[in-house]
């Protein structure tokens, strides 16, 4: 299995997420509503040394993509890290224009001729009730925004890693694995806010090369059900199987950074995922999963 970058820079802080202030999530929302303030911070995160970038395909994501795309020469060589879907992205569709209208946006976004041959796979899909037909077309759709970039991971985000194995549904994520492994060239991945049980279950069904991604953090935040049960698991797990990546290592800021990353680095992890806009919180990240600091 190909191995996954060590630290990788995320995108909540371009995007107004903070799940602890809402007021730094509104500064941080009208900072970055002009993109060459987000280009500025990726700059730092290149002269950090970062290589690799996870991006949720939200609304702004193409606005992103297109400029790397249009200017390569600009940037480094990057390893892309996508997570899809963008949920509020088609409640906000059907709410602005309504289910046809929604549909409409989704089919011609690349063009009529792009369109003819998603109507026809959709109305194939729907006739025969093909639920992962379906599915792969709105994979495919969300991936038109990474088109033509080095996309290593593709991350299916946790509000549907969760549910679909909450429901145990085993077709549902081996179709999606094997999608994405075939058809885009690279590895499956799913966010999770239950490590220890979404392995158990990929273990449970065969299921195997999968890259996990999760909060893992040494308070506990968003990790289900506890810090200790995470250990165990991950001083147990292959991570050639299934590589491990750490989210909200920080606890949305509650644990200091030299701490929270001693806490990381005693751990079998292979890959951290961080967001930070400034060039000197950047750096110190950096230094610290690398085992610098």
């Amino acid at each position: 299995m190909s191995k996954i970058d060590r630290v990788v820079f995320g995108d909540n802080q371009f995007f107004g997420i903070n799940h602890m202030s809402q007021d730094k999530a509104q500064a941080q929302s009208e900072r970055f509503a002009d993109l060459d303030n987000i280009f500025g911070v990726y700059q730092n995160a290149f002269d950090a040394g970062v290589r690799a970038i996870m991006l949720n395909s939200n609304d702004r994501a193409a606005s992103i993509t297109d400029r790397f795309r249009s200017n390569p020469s600009a940037y480094p060589e990057i390893a892309w890290y996508p997570s899809i879907p963008y949920p509020h992205k088609y409640a906000n569709l059907v709410a602005e224009k309504g289910m046809v209208g929604a549909m409409n946006n989704i089919l011609f976004s690349e063009g009529a001729g792009s369109a003819l041959g998603k109507m026809a796979r959709g109305a194939t899909a729907m006739m025969t009730l093909d639920a992962v037909k379906l599915m792969k077309m709105l994979i495919d759709q969300e991936m038109t925004i990474f088109k033509g970039l080095d996309v290593r991971v593709v991350f299916l985000q946790n509000i549907v890693t969760d549910l679909v194995m909450g429901f145990g549904v085993r077709e549902a994520i081996y179709e999606y694995c094997e999608h994405v492994r075939k058809k885009h060239k690279a590895l499956p991945g799913l966010i999770t806010q239950n490590m220890p049980f979404t392995r158990a279950k990929l273990i449970e069904w065969g299921i195997k090369d999968v890259v996990l991604c999760s909060s893992i953090n040494k308070i506990g935040y968003l990790m289900s059900p506890d810090v200790p049960t995470y250990e165990s698991v991950l001083a147990e797990n292959d991570g050639d199987t299934y590589p491990m990546m750490a989210m909200s290592t920080l606890a949305s800021g509650a644990v200091p950074a030299p701490e929270a990353y001693e806490f990381i680095n005693q751990l079998n992890i292979q890959s951290v995922v961080f967001g930070a806009s400034s060039r000197g919180n950047i750096d110190q990240s950096v230094k610290l999963i690398n085992g610098q600091g």
